[in-house]
């Protein structure tokens, strides 16, 4: 059965930095985030990955941020950008480290039109994590678990917290069985489409369509086989099903829509630089990654769990700036 527990209509935007510092609202938040990170790293390091600290700039990053683009950074003359996400860092980092994780800071400039969907922030932070040798249904069971698990420690640590934000742990029942759902991107169309959303089969699931089937589920689900296309060009297409993407993201139920992200990874690198071309991006911005993959880059899978996006599910509140202790919210110049 659906979920009635559905966050209210997105926020206003925060109040000046010194009120919202000290607003019960946010030192609640901030005690439930606590809680979150300590139970990942606990997870995580319990199934023997290890955290690294990521980089902060680079001379690229991820480019496939659906309408955000990057920073510009002066670095000592050379063209820089502020990390996106360290997605390609995480590849060129598995010789070494077979299963790795960070808690990575990332800067976004989104588009001004998102400041009120509640759900983008400019800066915010990710799980990041990747395992060399895996597959997506590795990276699935990974993500699902870790899911399962701060959930559950959340509820076990800070219940009286919930109970003042007003969040109903029943919310969370279904989820605790760790039995997660699973449709195609191509059934997630269908149903759409069939209540009345016109989402498109070859672009990611829109806003409203990812709020509408979040608010249909009892619990979190993943929808994968994204068409080629619709992402970045380190997602693997499906040798068996070519214009398919061996990618998946999970979704919260209730209404909280993406919490995490991820995908097999392309790794040869011939294959590599034809997706960068098939997606308009110059290969030669590209130099230190393209070595790297020349001398090996070991086949994996891996995701990213939004922070900010974990704690506003997990409390219930309304929108990303009240789980962020120095919320930026697009367009919206602040300290």
């Amino acid at each position: 059965m659906p979920t009635t527990d559905h966050p209210a209509p997105a926020a206003p935007t925060p109040p000046p930095l010194g009120e919202h510092l000290v607003a019960p609202t946010t030192r609640a938040a901030m005690a439930v985030q606590q809680e979150a990170l300590y139970a990942a790293r606990r997870y995580l390091r319990g199934q023997g990955f290890t955290e690294l600290l990521p980089p902060l700039v680079g001379p690229v990053t991820d480019p496939g941020g659906r309408g955000a683009k990057a920073l510009d950074v002066d670095y000592y003359g050379h063209p820089y950008k502020l990390m996106t996400s360290a997605i390609l860092y995480k590849q060129a980092s598995l010789r070494g480290f077979p299963k790795l994780f960070y808690i990575a800071p990332n800067v976004r400039v989104e588009p001004p039109e998102t400041a009120g969907t509640g759900r983008h922030l400019v800066e915010f932070h990710q799980i990041d994590v990747e395992i060399a040798d895996a597959t997506r249904d590795d990276a699935m069971d990974v993500a699902a678990g870790l899911l399962t698990e701060v959930t559950r420690h959340v509820l076990d640590t800070v219940p009286d917290v919930l109970a003042d934000l007003g969040r109903d742990p029943l919310a969370f029942t279904e989820l605790l069985t760790g039995k997660f759902d699973v449709c195609t991107h191509a059934e997630a169309v269908d149903r759409l489409r069939g209540g009345g959303h016109p989402q498109s089969a070859d672009a990611e699931i829109d806003w409203v369509g990812e709020e509408t089937l979040s608010r249909e589920a009892d619990r979190p689900f993943f929808v994968t086989d994204y068409p080629k296309g619709s992402r970045g060009f380190y997602d693997r297409e499906d040798p068996e099903r070519p214009g398919t993407l061996r990618n998946f993201d999970l979704i919260a139920h209730g209404g909280y829509g993406e919490l995490v992200s991820g995908s097999e990874r392309e790794s040869h690198y011939a294959t590599i630089v034809t997706r960068m071309r098939e997606s308009g991006e110059n290969p030669a911005k590209y130099d230190w990654y393209l070595k790297a993959a020349r001398e090996g880059i070991p086949a994996s899978a891996g995701f990213g769990m939004g922070v900010q996006r974990l704690v506003r599910f997990l409390t219930g509140l309304d929108a990303l700036w009240q789980v962020s202790a120095y919320p930026k919210l697009p367009g919206v110049v602040a300290p």
